[in-house]
């Protein structure tokens, strides 16, 4: 009880930005740490093990209720879901053939496009043009990725936007934080036929069980709460710009933790996506 009564005020003594660049890492760190599950358990292994565990953990925390929900809600629930674990799945496949950094500056073209979808102002067009720029120097015929990884990357972007879109929305038709919760349940069971067989030695090892867990910890459970307190307490386009840091902070984690080093090409980049994403959350 004196540990859950004084754990907000923990929080509330970290300034945002610190919570903001926190999740960033955890998120992104995280994903390094999945990576080097691959060997024995394959991306889609990892994967299902973090989402099984993420929906396991906010299920138990938030005990969300079905009862009530009319077939409009349940459909864009599943919707949500569906999107969130496809997301997931491609990112994490990607991850098998690209380095960190560079998927993660791919998959963060998605909701870079939501921000500047149906603009017609100059300078937004100019942001198209310069996260345009990045993508074309990640081109496999000119940088030597691998080009499935690539369009797996991309195709975590285009879920990643459908994930933003179908958010603004669930919000408001079912109420309560238990949403969530709900919404990895239907993840989890989209990537499940993917990575079963594949997360299958897991049960026997319990040191994979705990990188599961651990992997589930840091790239949902942890980031979640601290962006939540971070929100509470800043204004949305300073957490925007901050979190257009996340493809530096990927290839960071990704140097660090796996030796993962770019070539000059591919830095490039990840500083035209990252300029692109800062200068349009600056102008919104």
């Amino acid at each position: 009880m004196h540990d859950r009564a004084h754990r907000p005020d923990l929080l509330e003594r970290v300034p945002p930005t610190a919570l903001v660049l926190a999740s960033m890492a955890s998120i992104q760190f995280g994903a390094a740490f999945a990576k080097g599950l691959f060997g024995l358990l394959g991306g889609s292994g990892t994967v299902t093990l973090r989402v099984l565990f993420a929906a396991l953990m906010l299920l138990i925390f938030t005990r969300p209720r079905l009862r009530g929900l009319p077939p409009r809600s349940l459909a864009l629930l599943a919707a949500f879901g569906l999107s969130l674990g496809l997301m997931n799945l491609a990112f994490y496949l990607s991850l098998e053939r690209l380095p960190l950094g560079v998927a993660v500056t791919l998959e963060f073209v998605g909701p870079l496009g939501v921000a500047l979808f149906g603009t017609r102002r100059r300078r937004d067009l100019m942001w198209v043009g310069l996260a345009a720029l990045g993508v074309l120097l990640l081109n496999p015929l000119s940088s030597g990725l691998d080009p499935v990884g690539v369009l797996l990357a991309l195709f975590a972007g285009l879920m990643w936007a459908a994930y933003i879109v179908l958010g603004s929305r669930i919000g408001q038709v079912i109420p309560g934080g238990g949403s969530i919760a709900l919404v990895m349940l239907v993840a989890a069971l989209v990537v499940l036929p993917f990575g079963a067989e594949q997360a299958l030695p897991a049960l026997t090892r319990p040191e994979l069980l705990l990188g599961g867990l651990v992997v589930a910890l840091l790239s949902s459970a942890l980031p979640y709460t601290l962006e939540l307190e971070a929100l509470r307490r800043m204004p949305r386009q300073t957490f925007g710009i901050l979190m257009s840091l996340e493809p530096a902070v990927a290839a960071t984690a990704g140097w660090l933790i796996l030796g993962e080093s770019l070539g000059w090409m591919q830095l490039a980049a990840i500083a035209c996506v990252v300029a692109a994403s800062l200068g349009t959350t600056r102008s919104k």
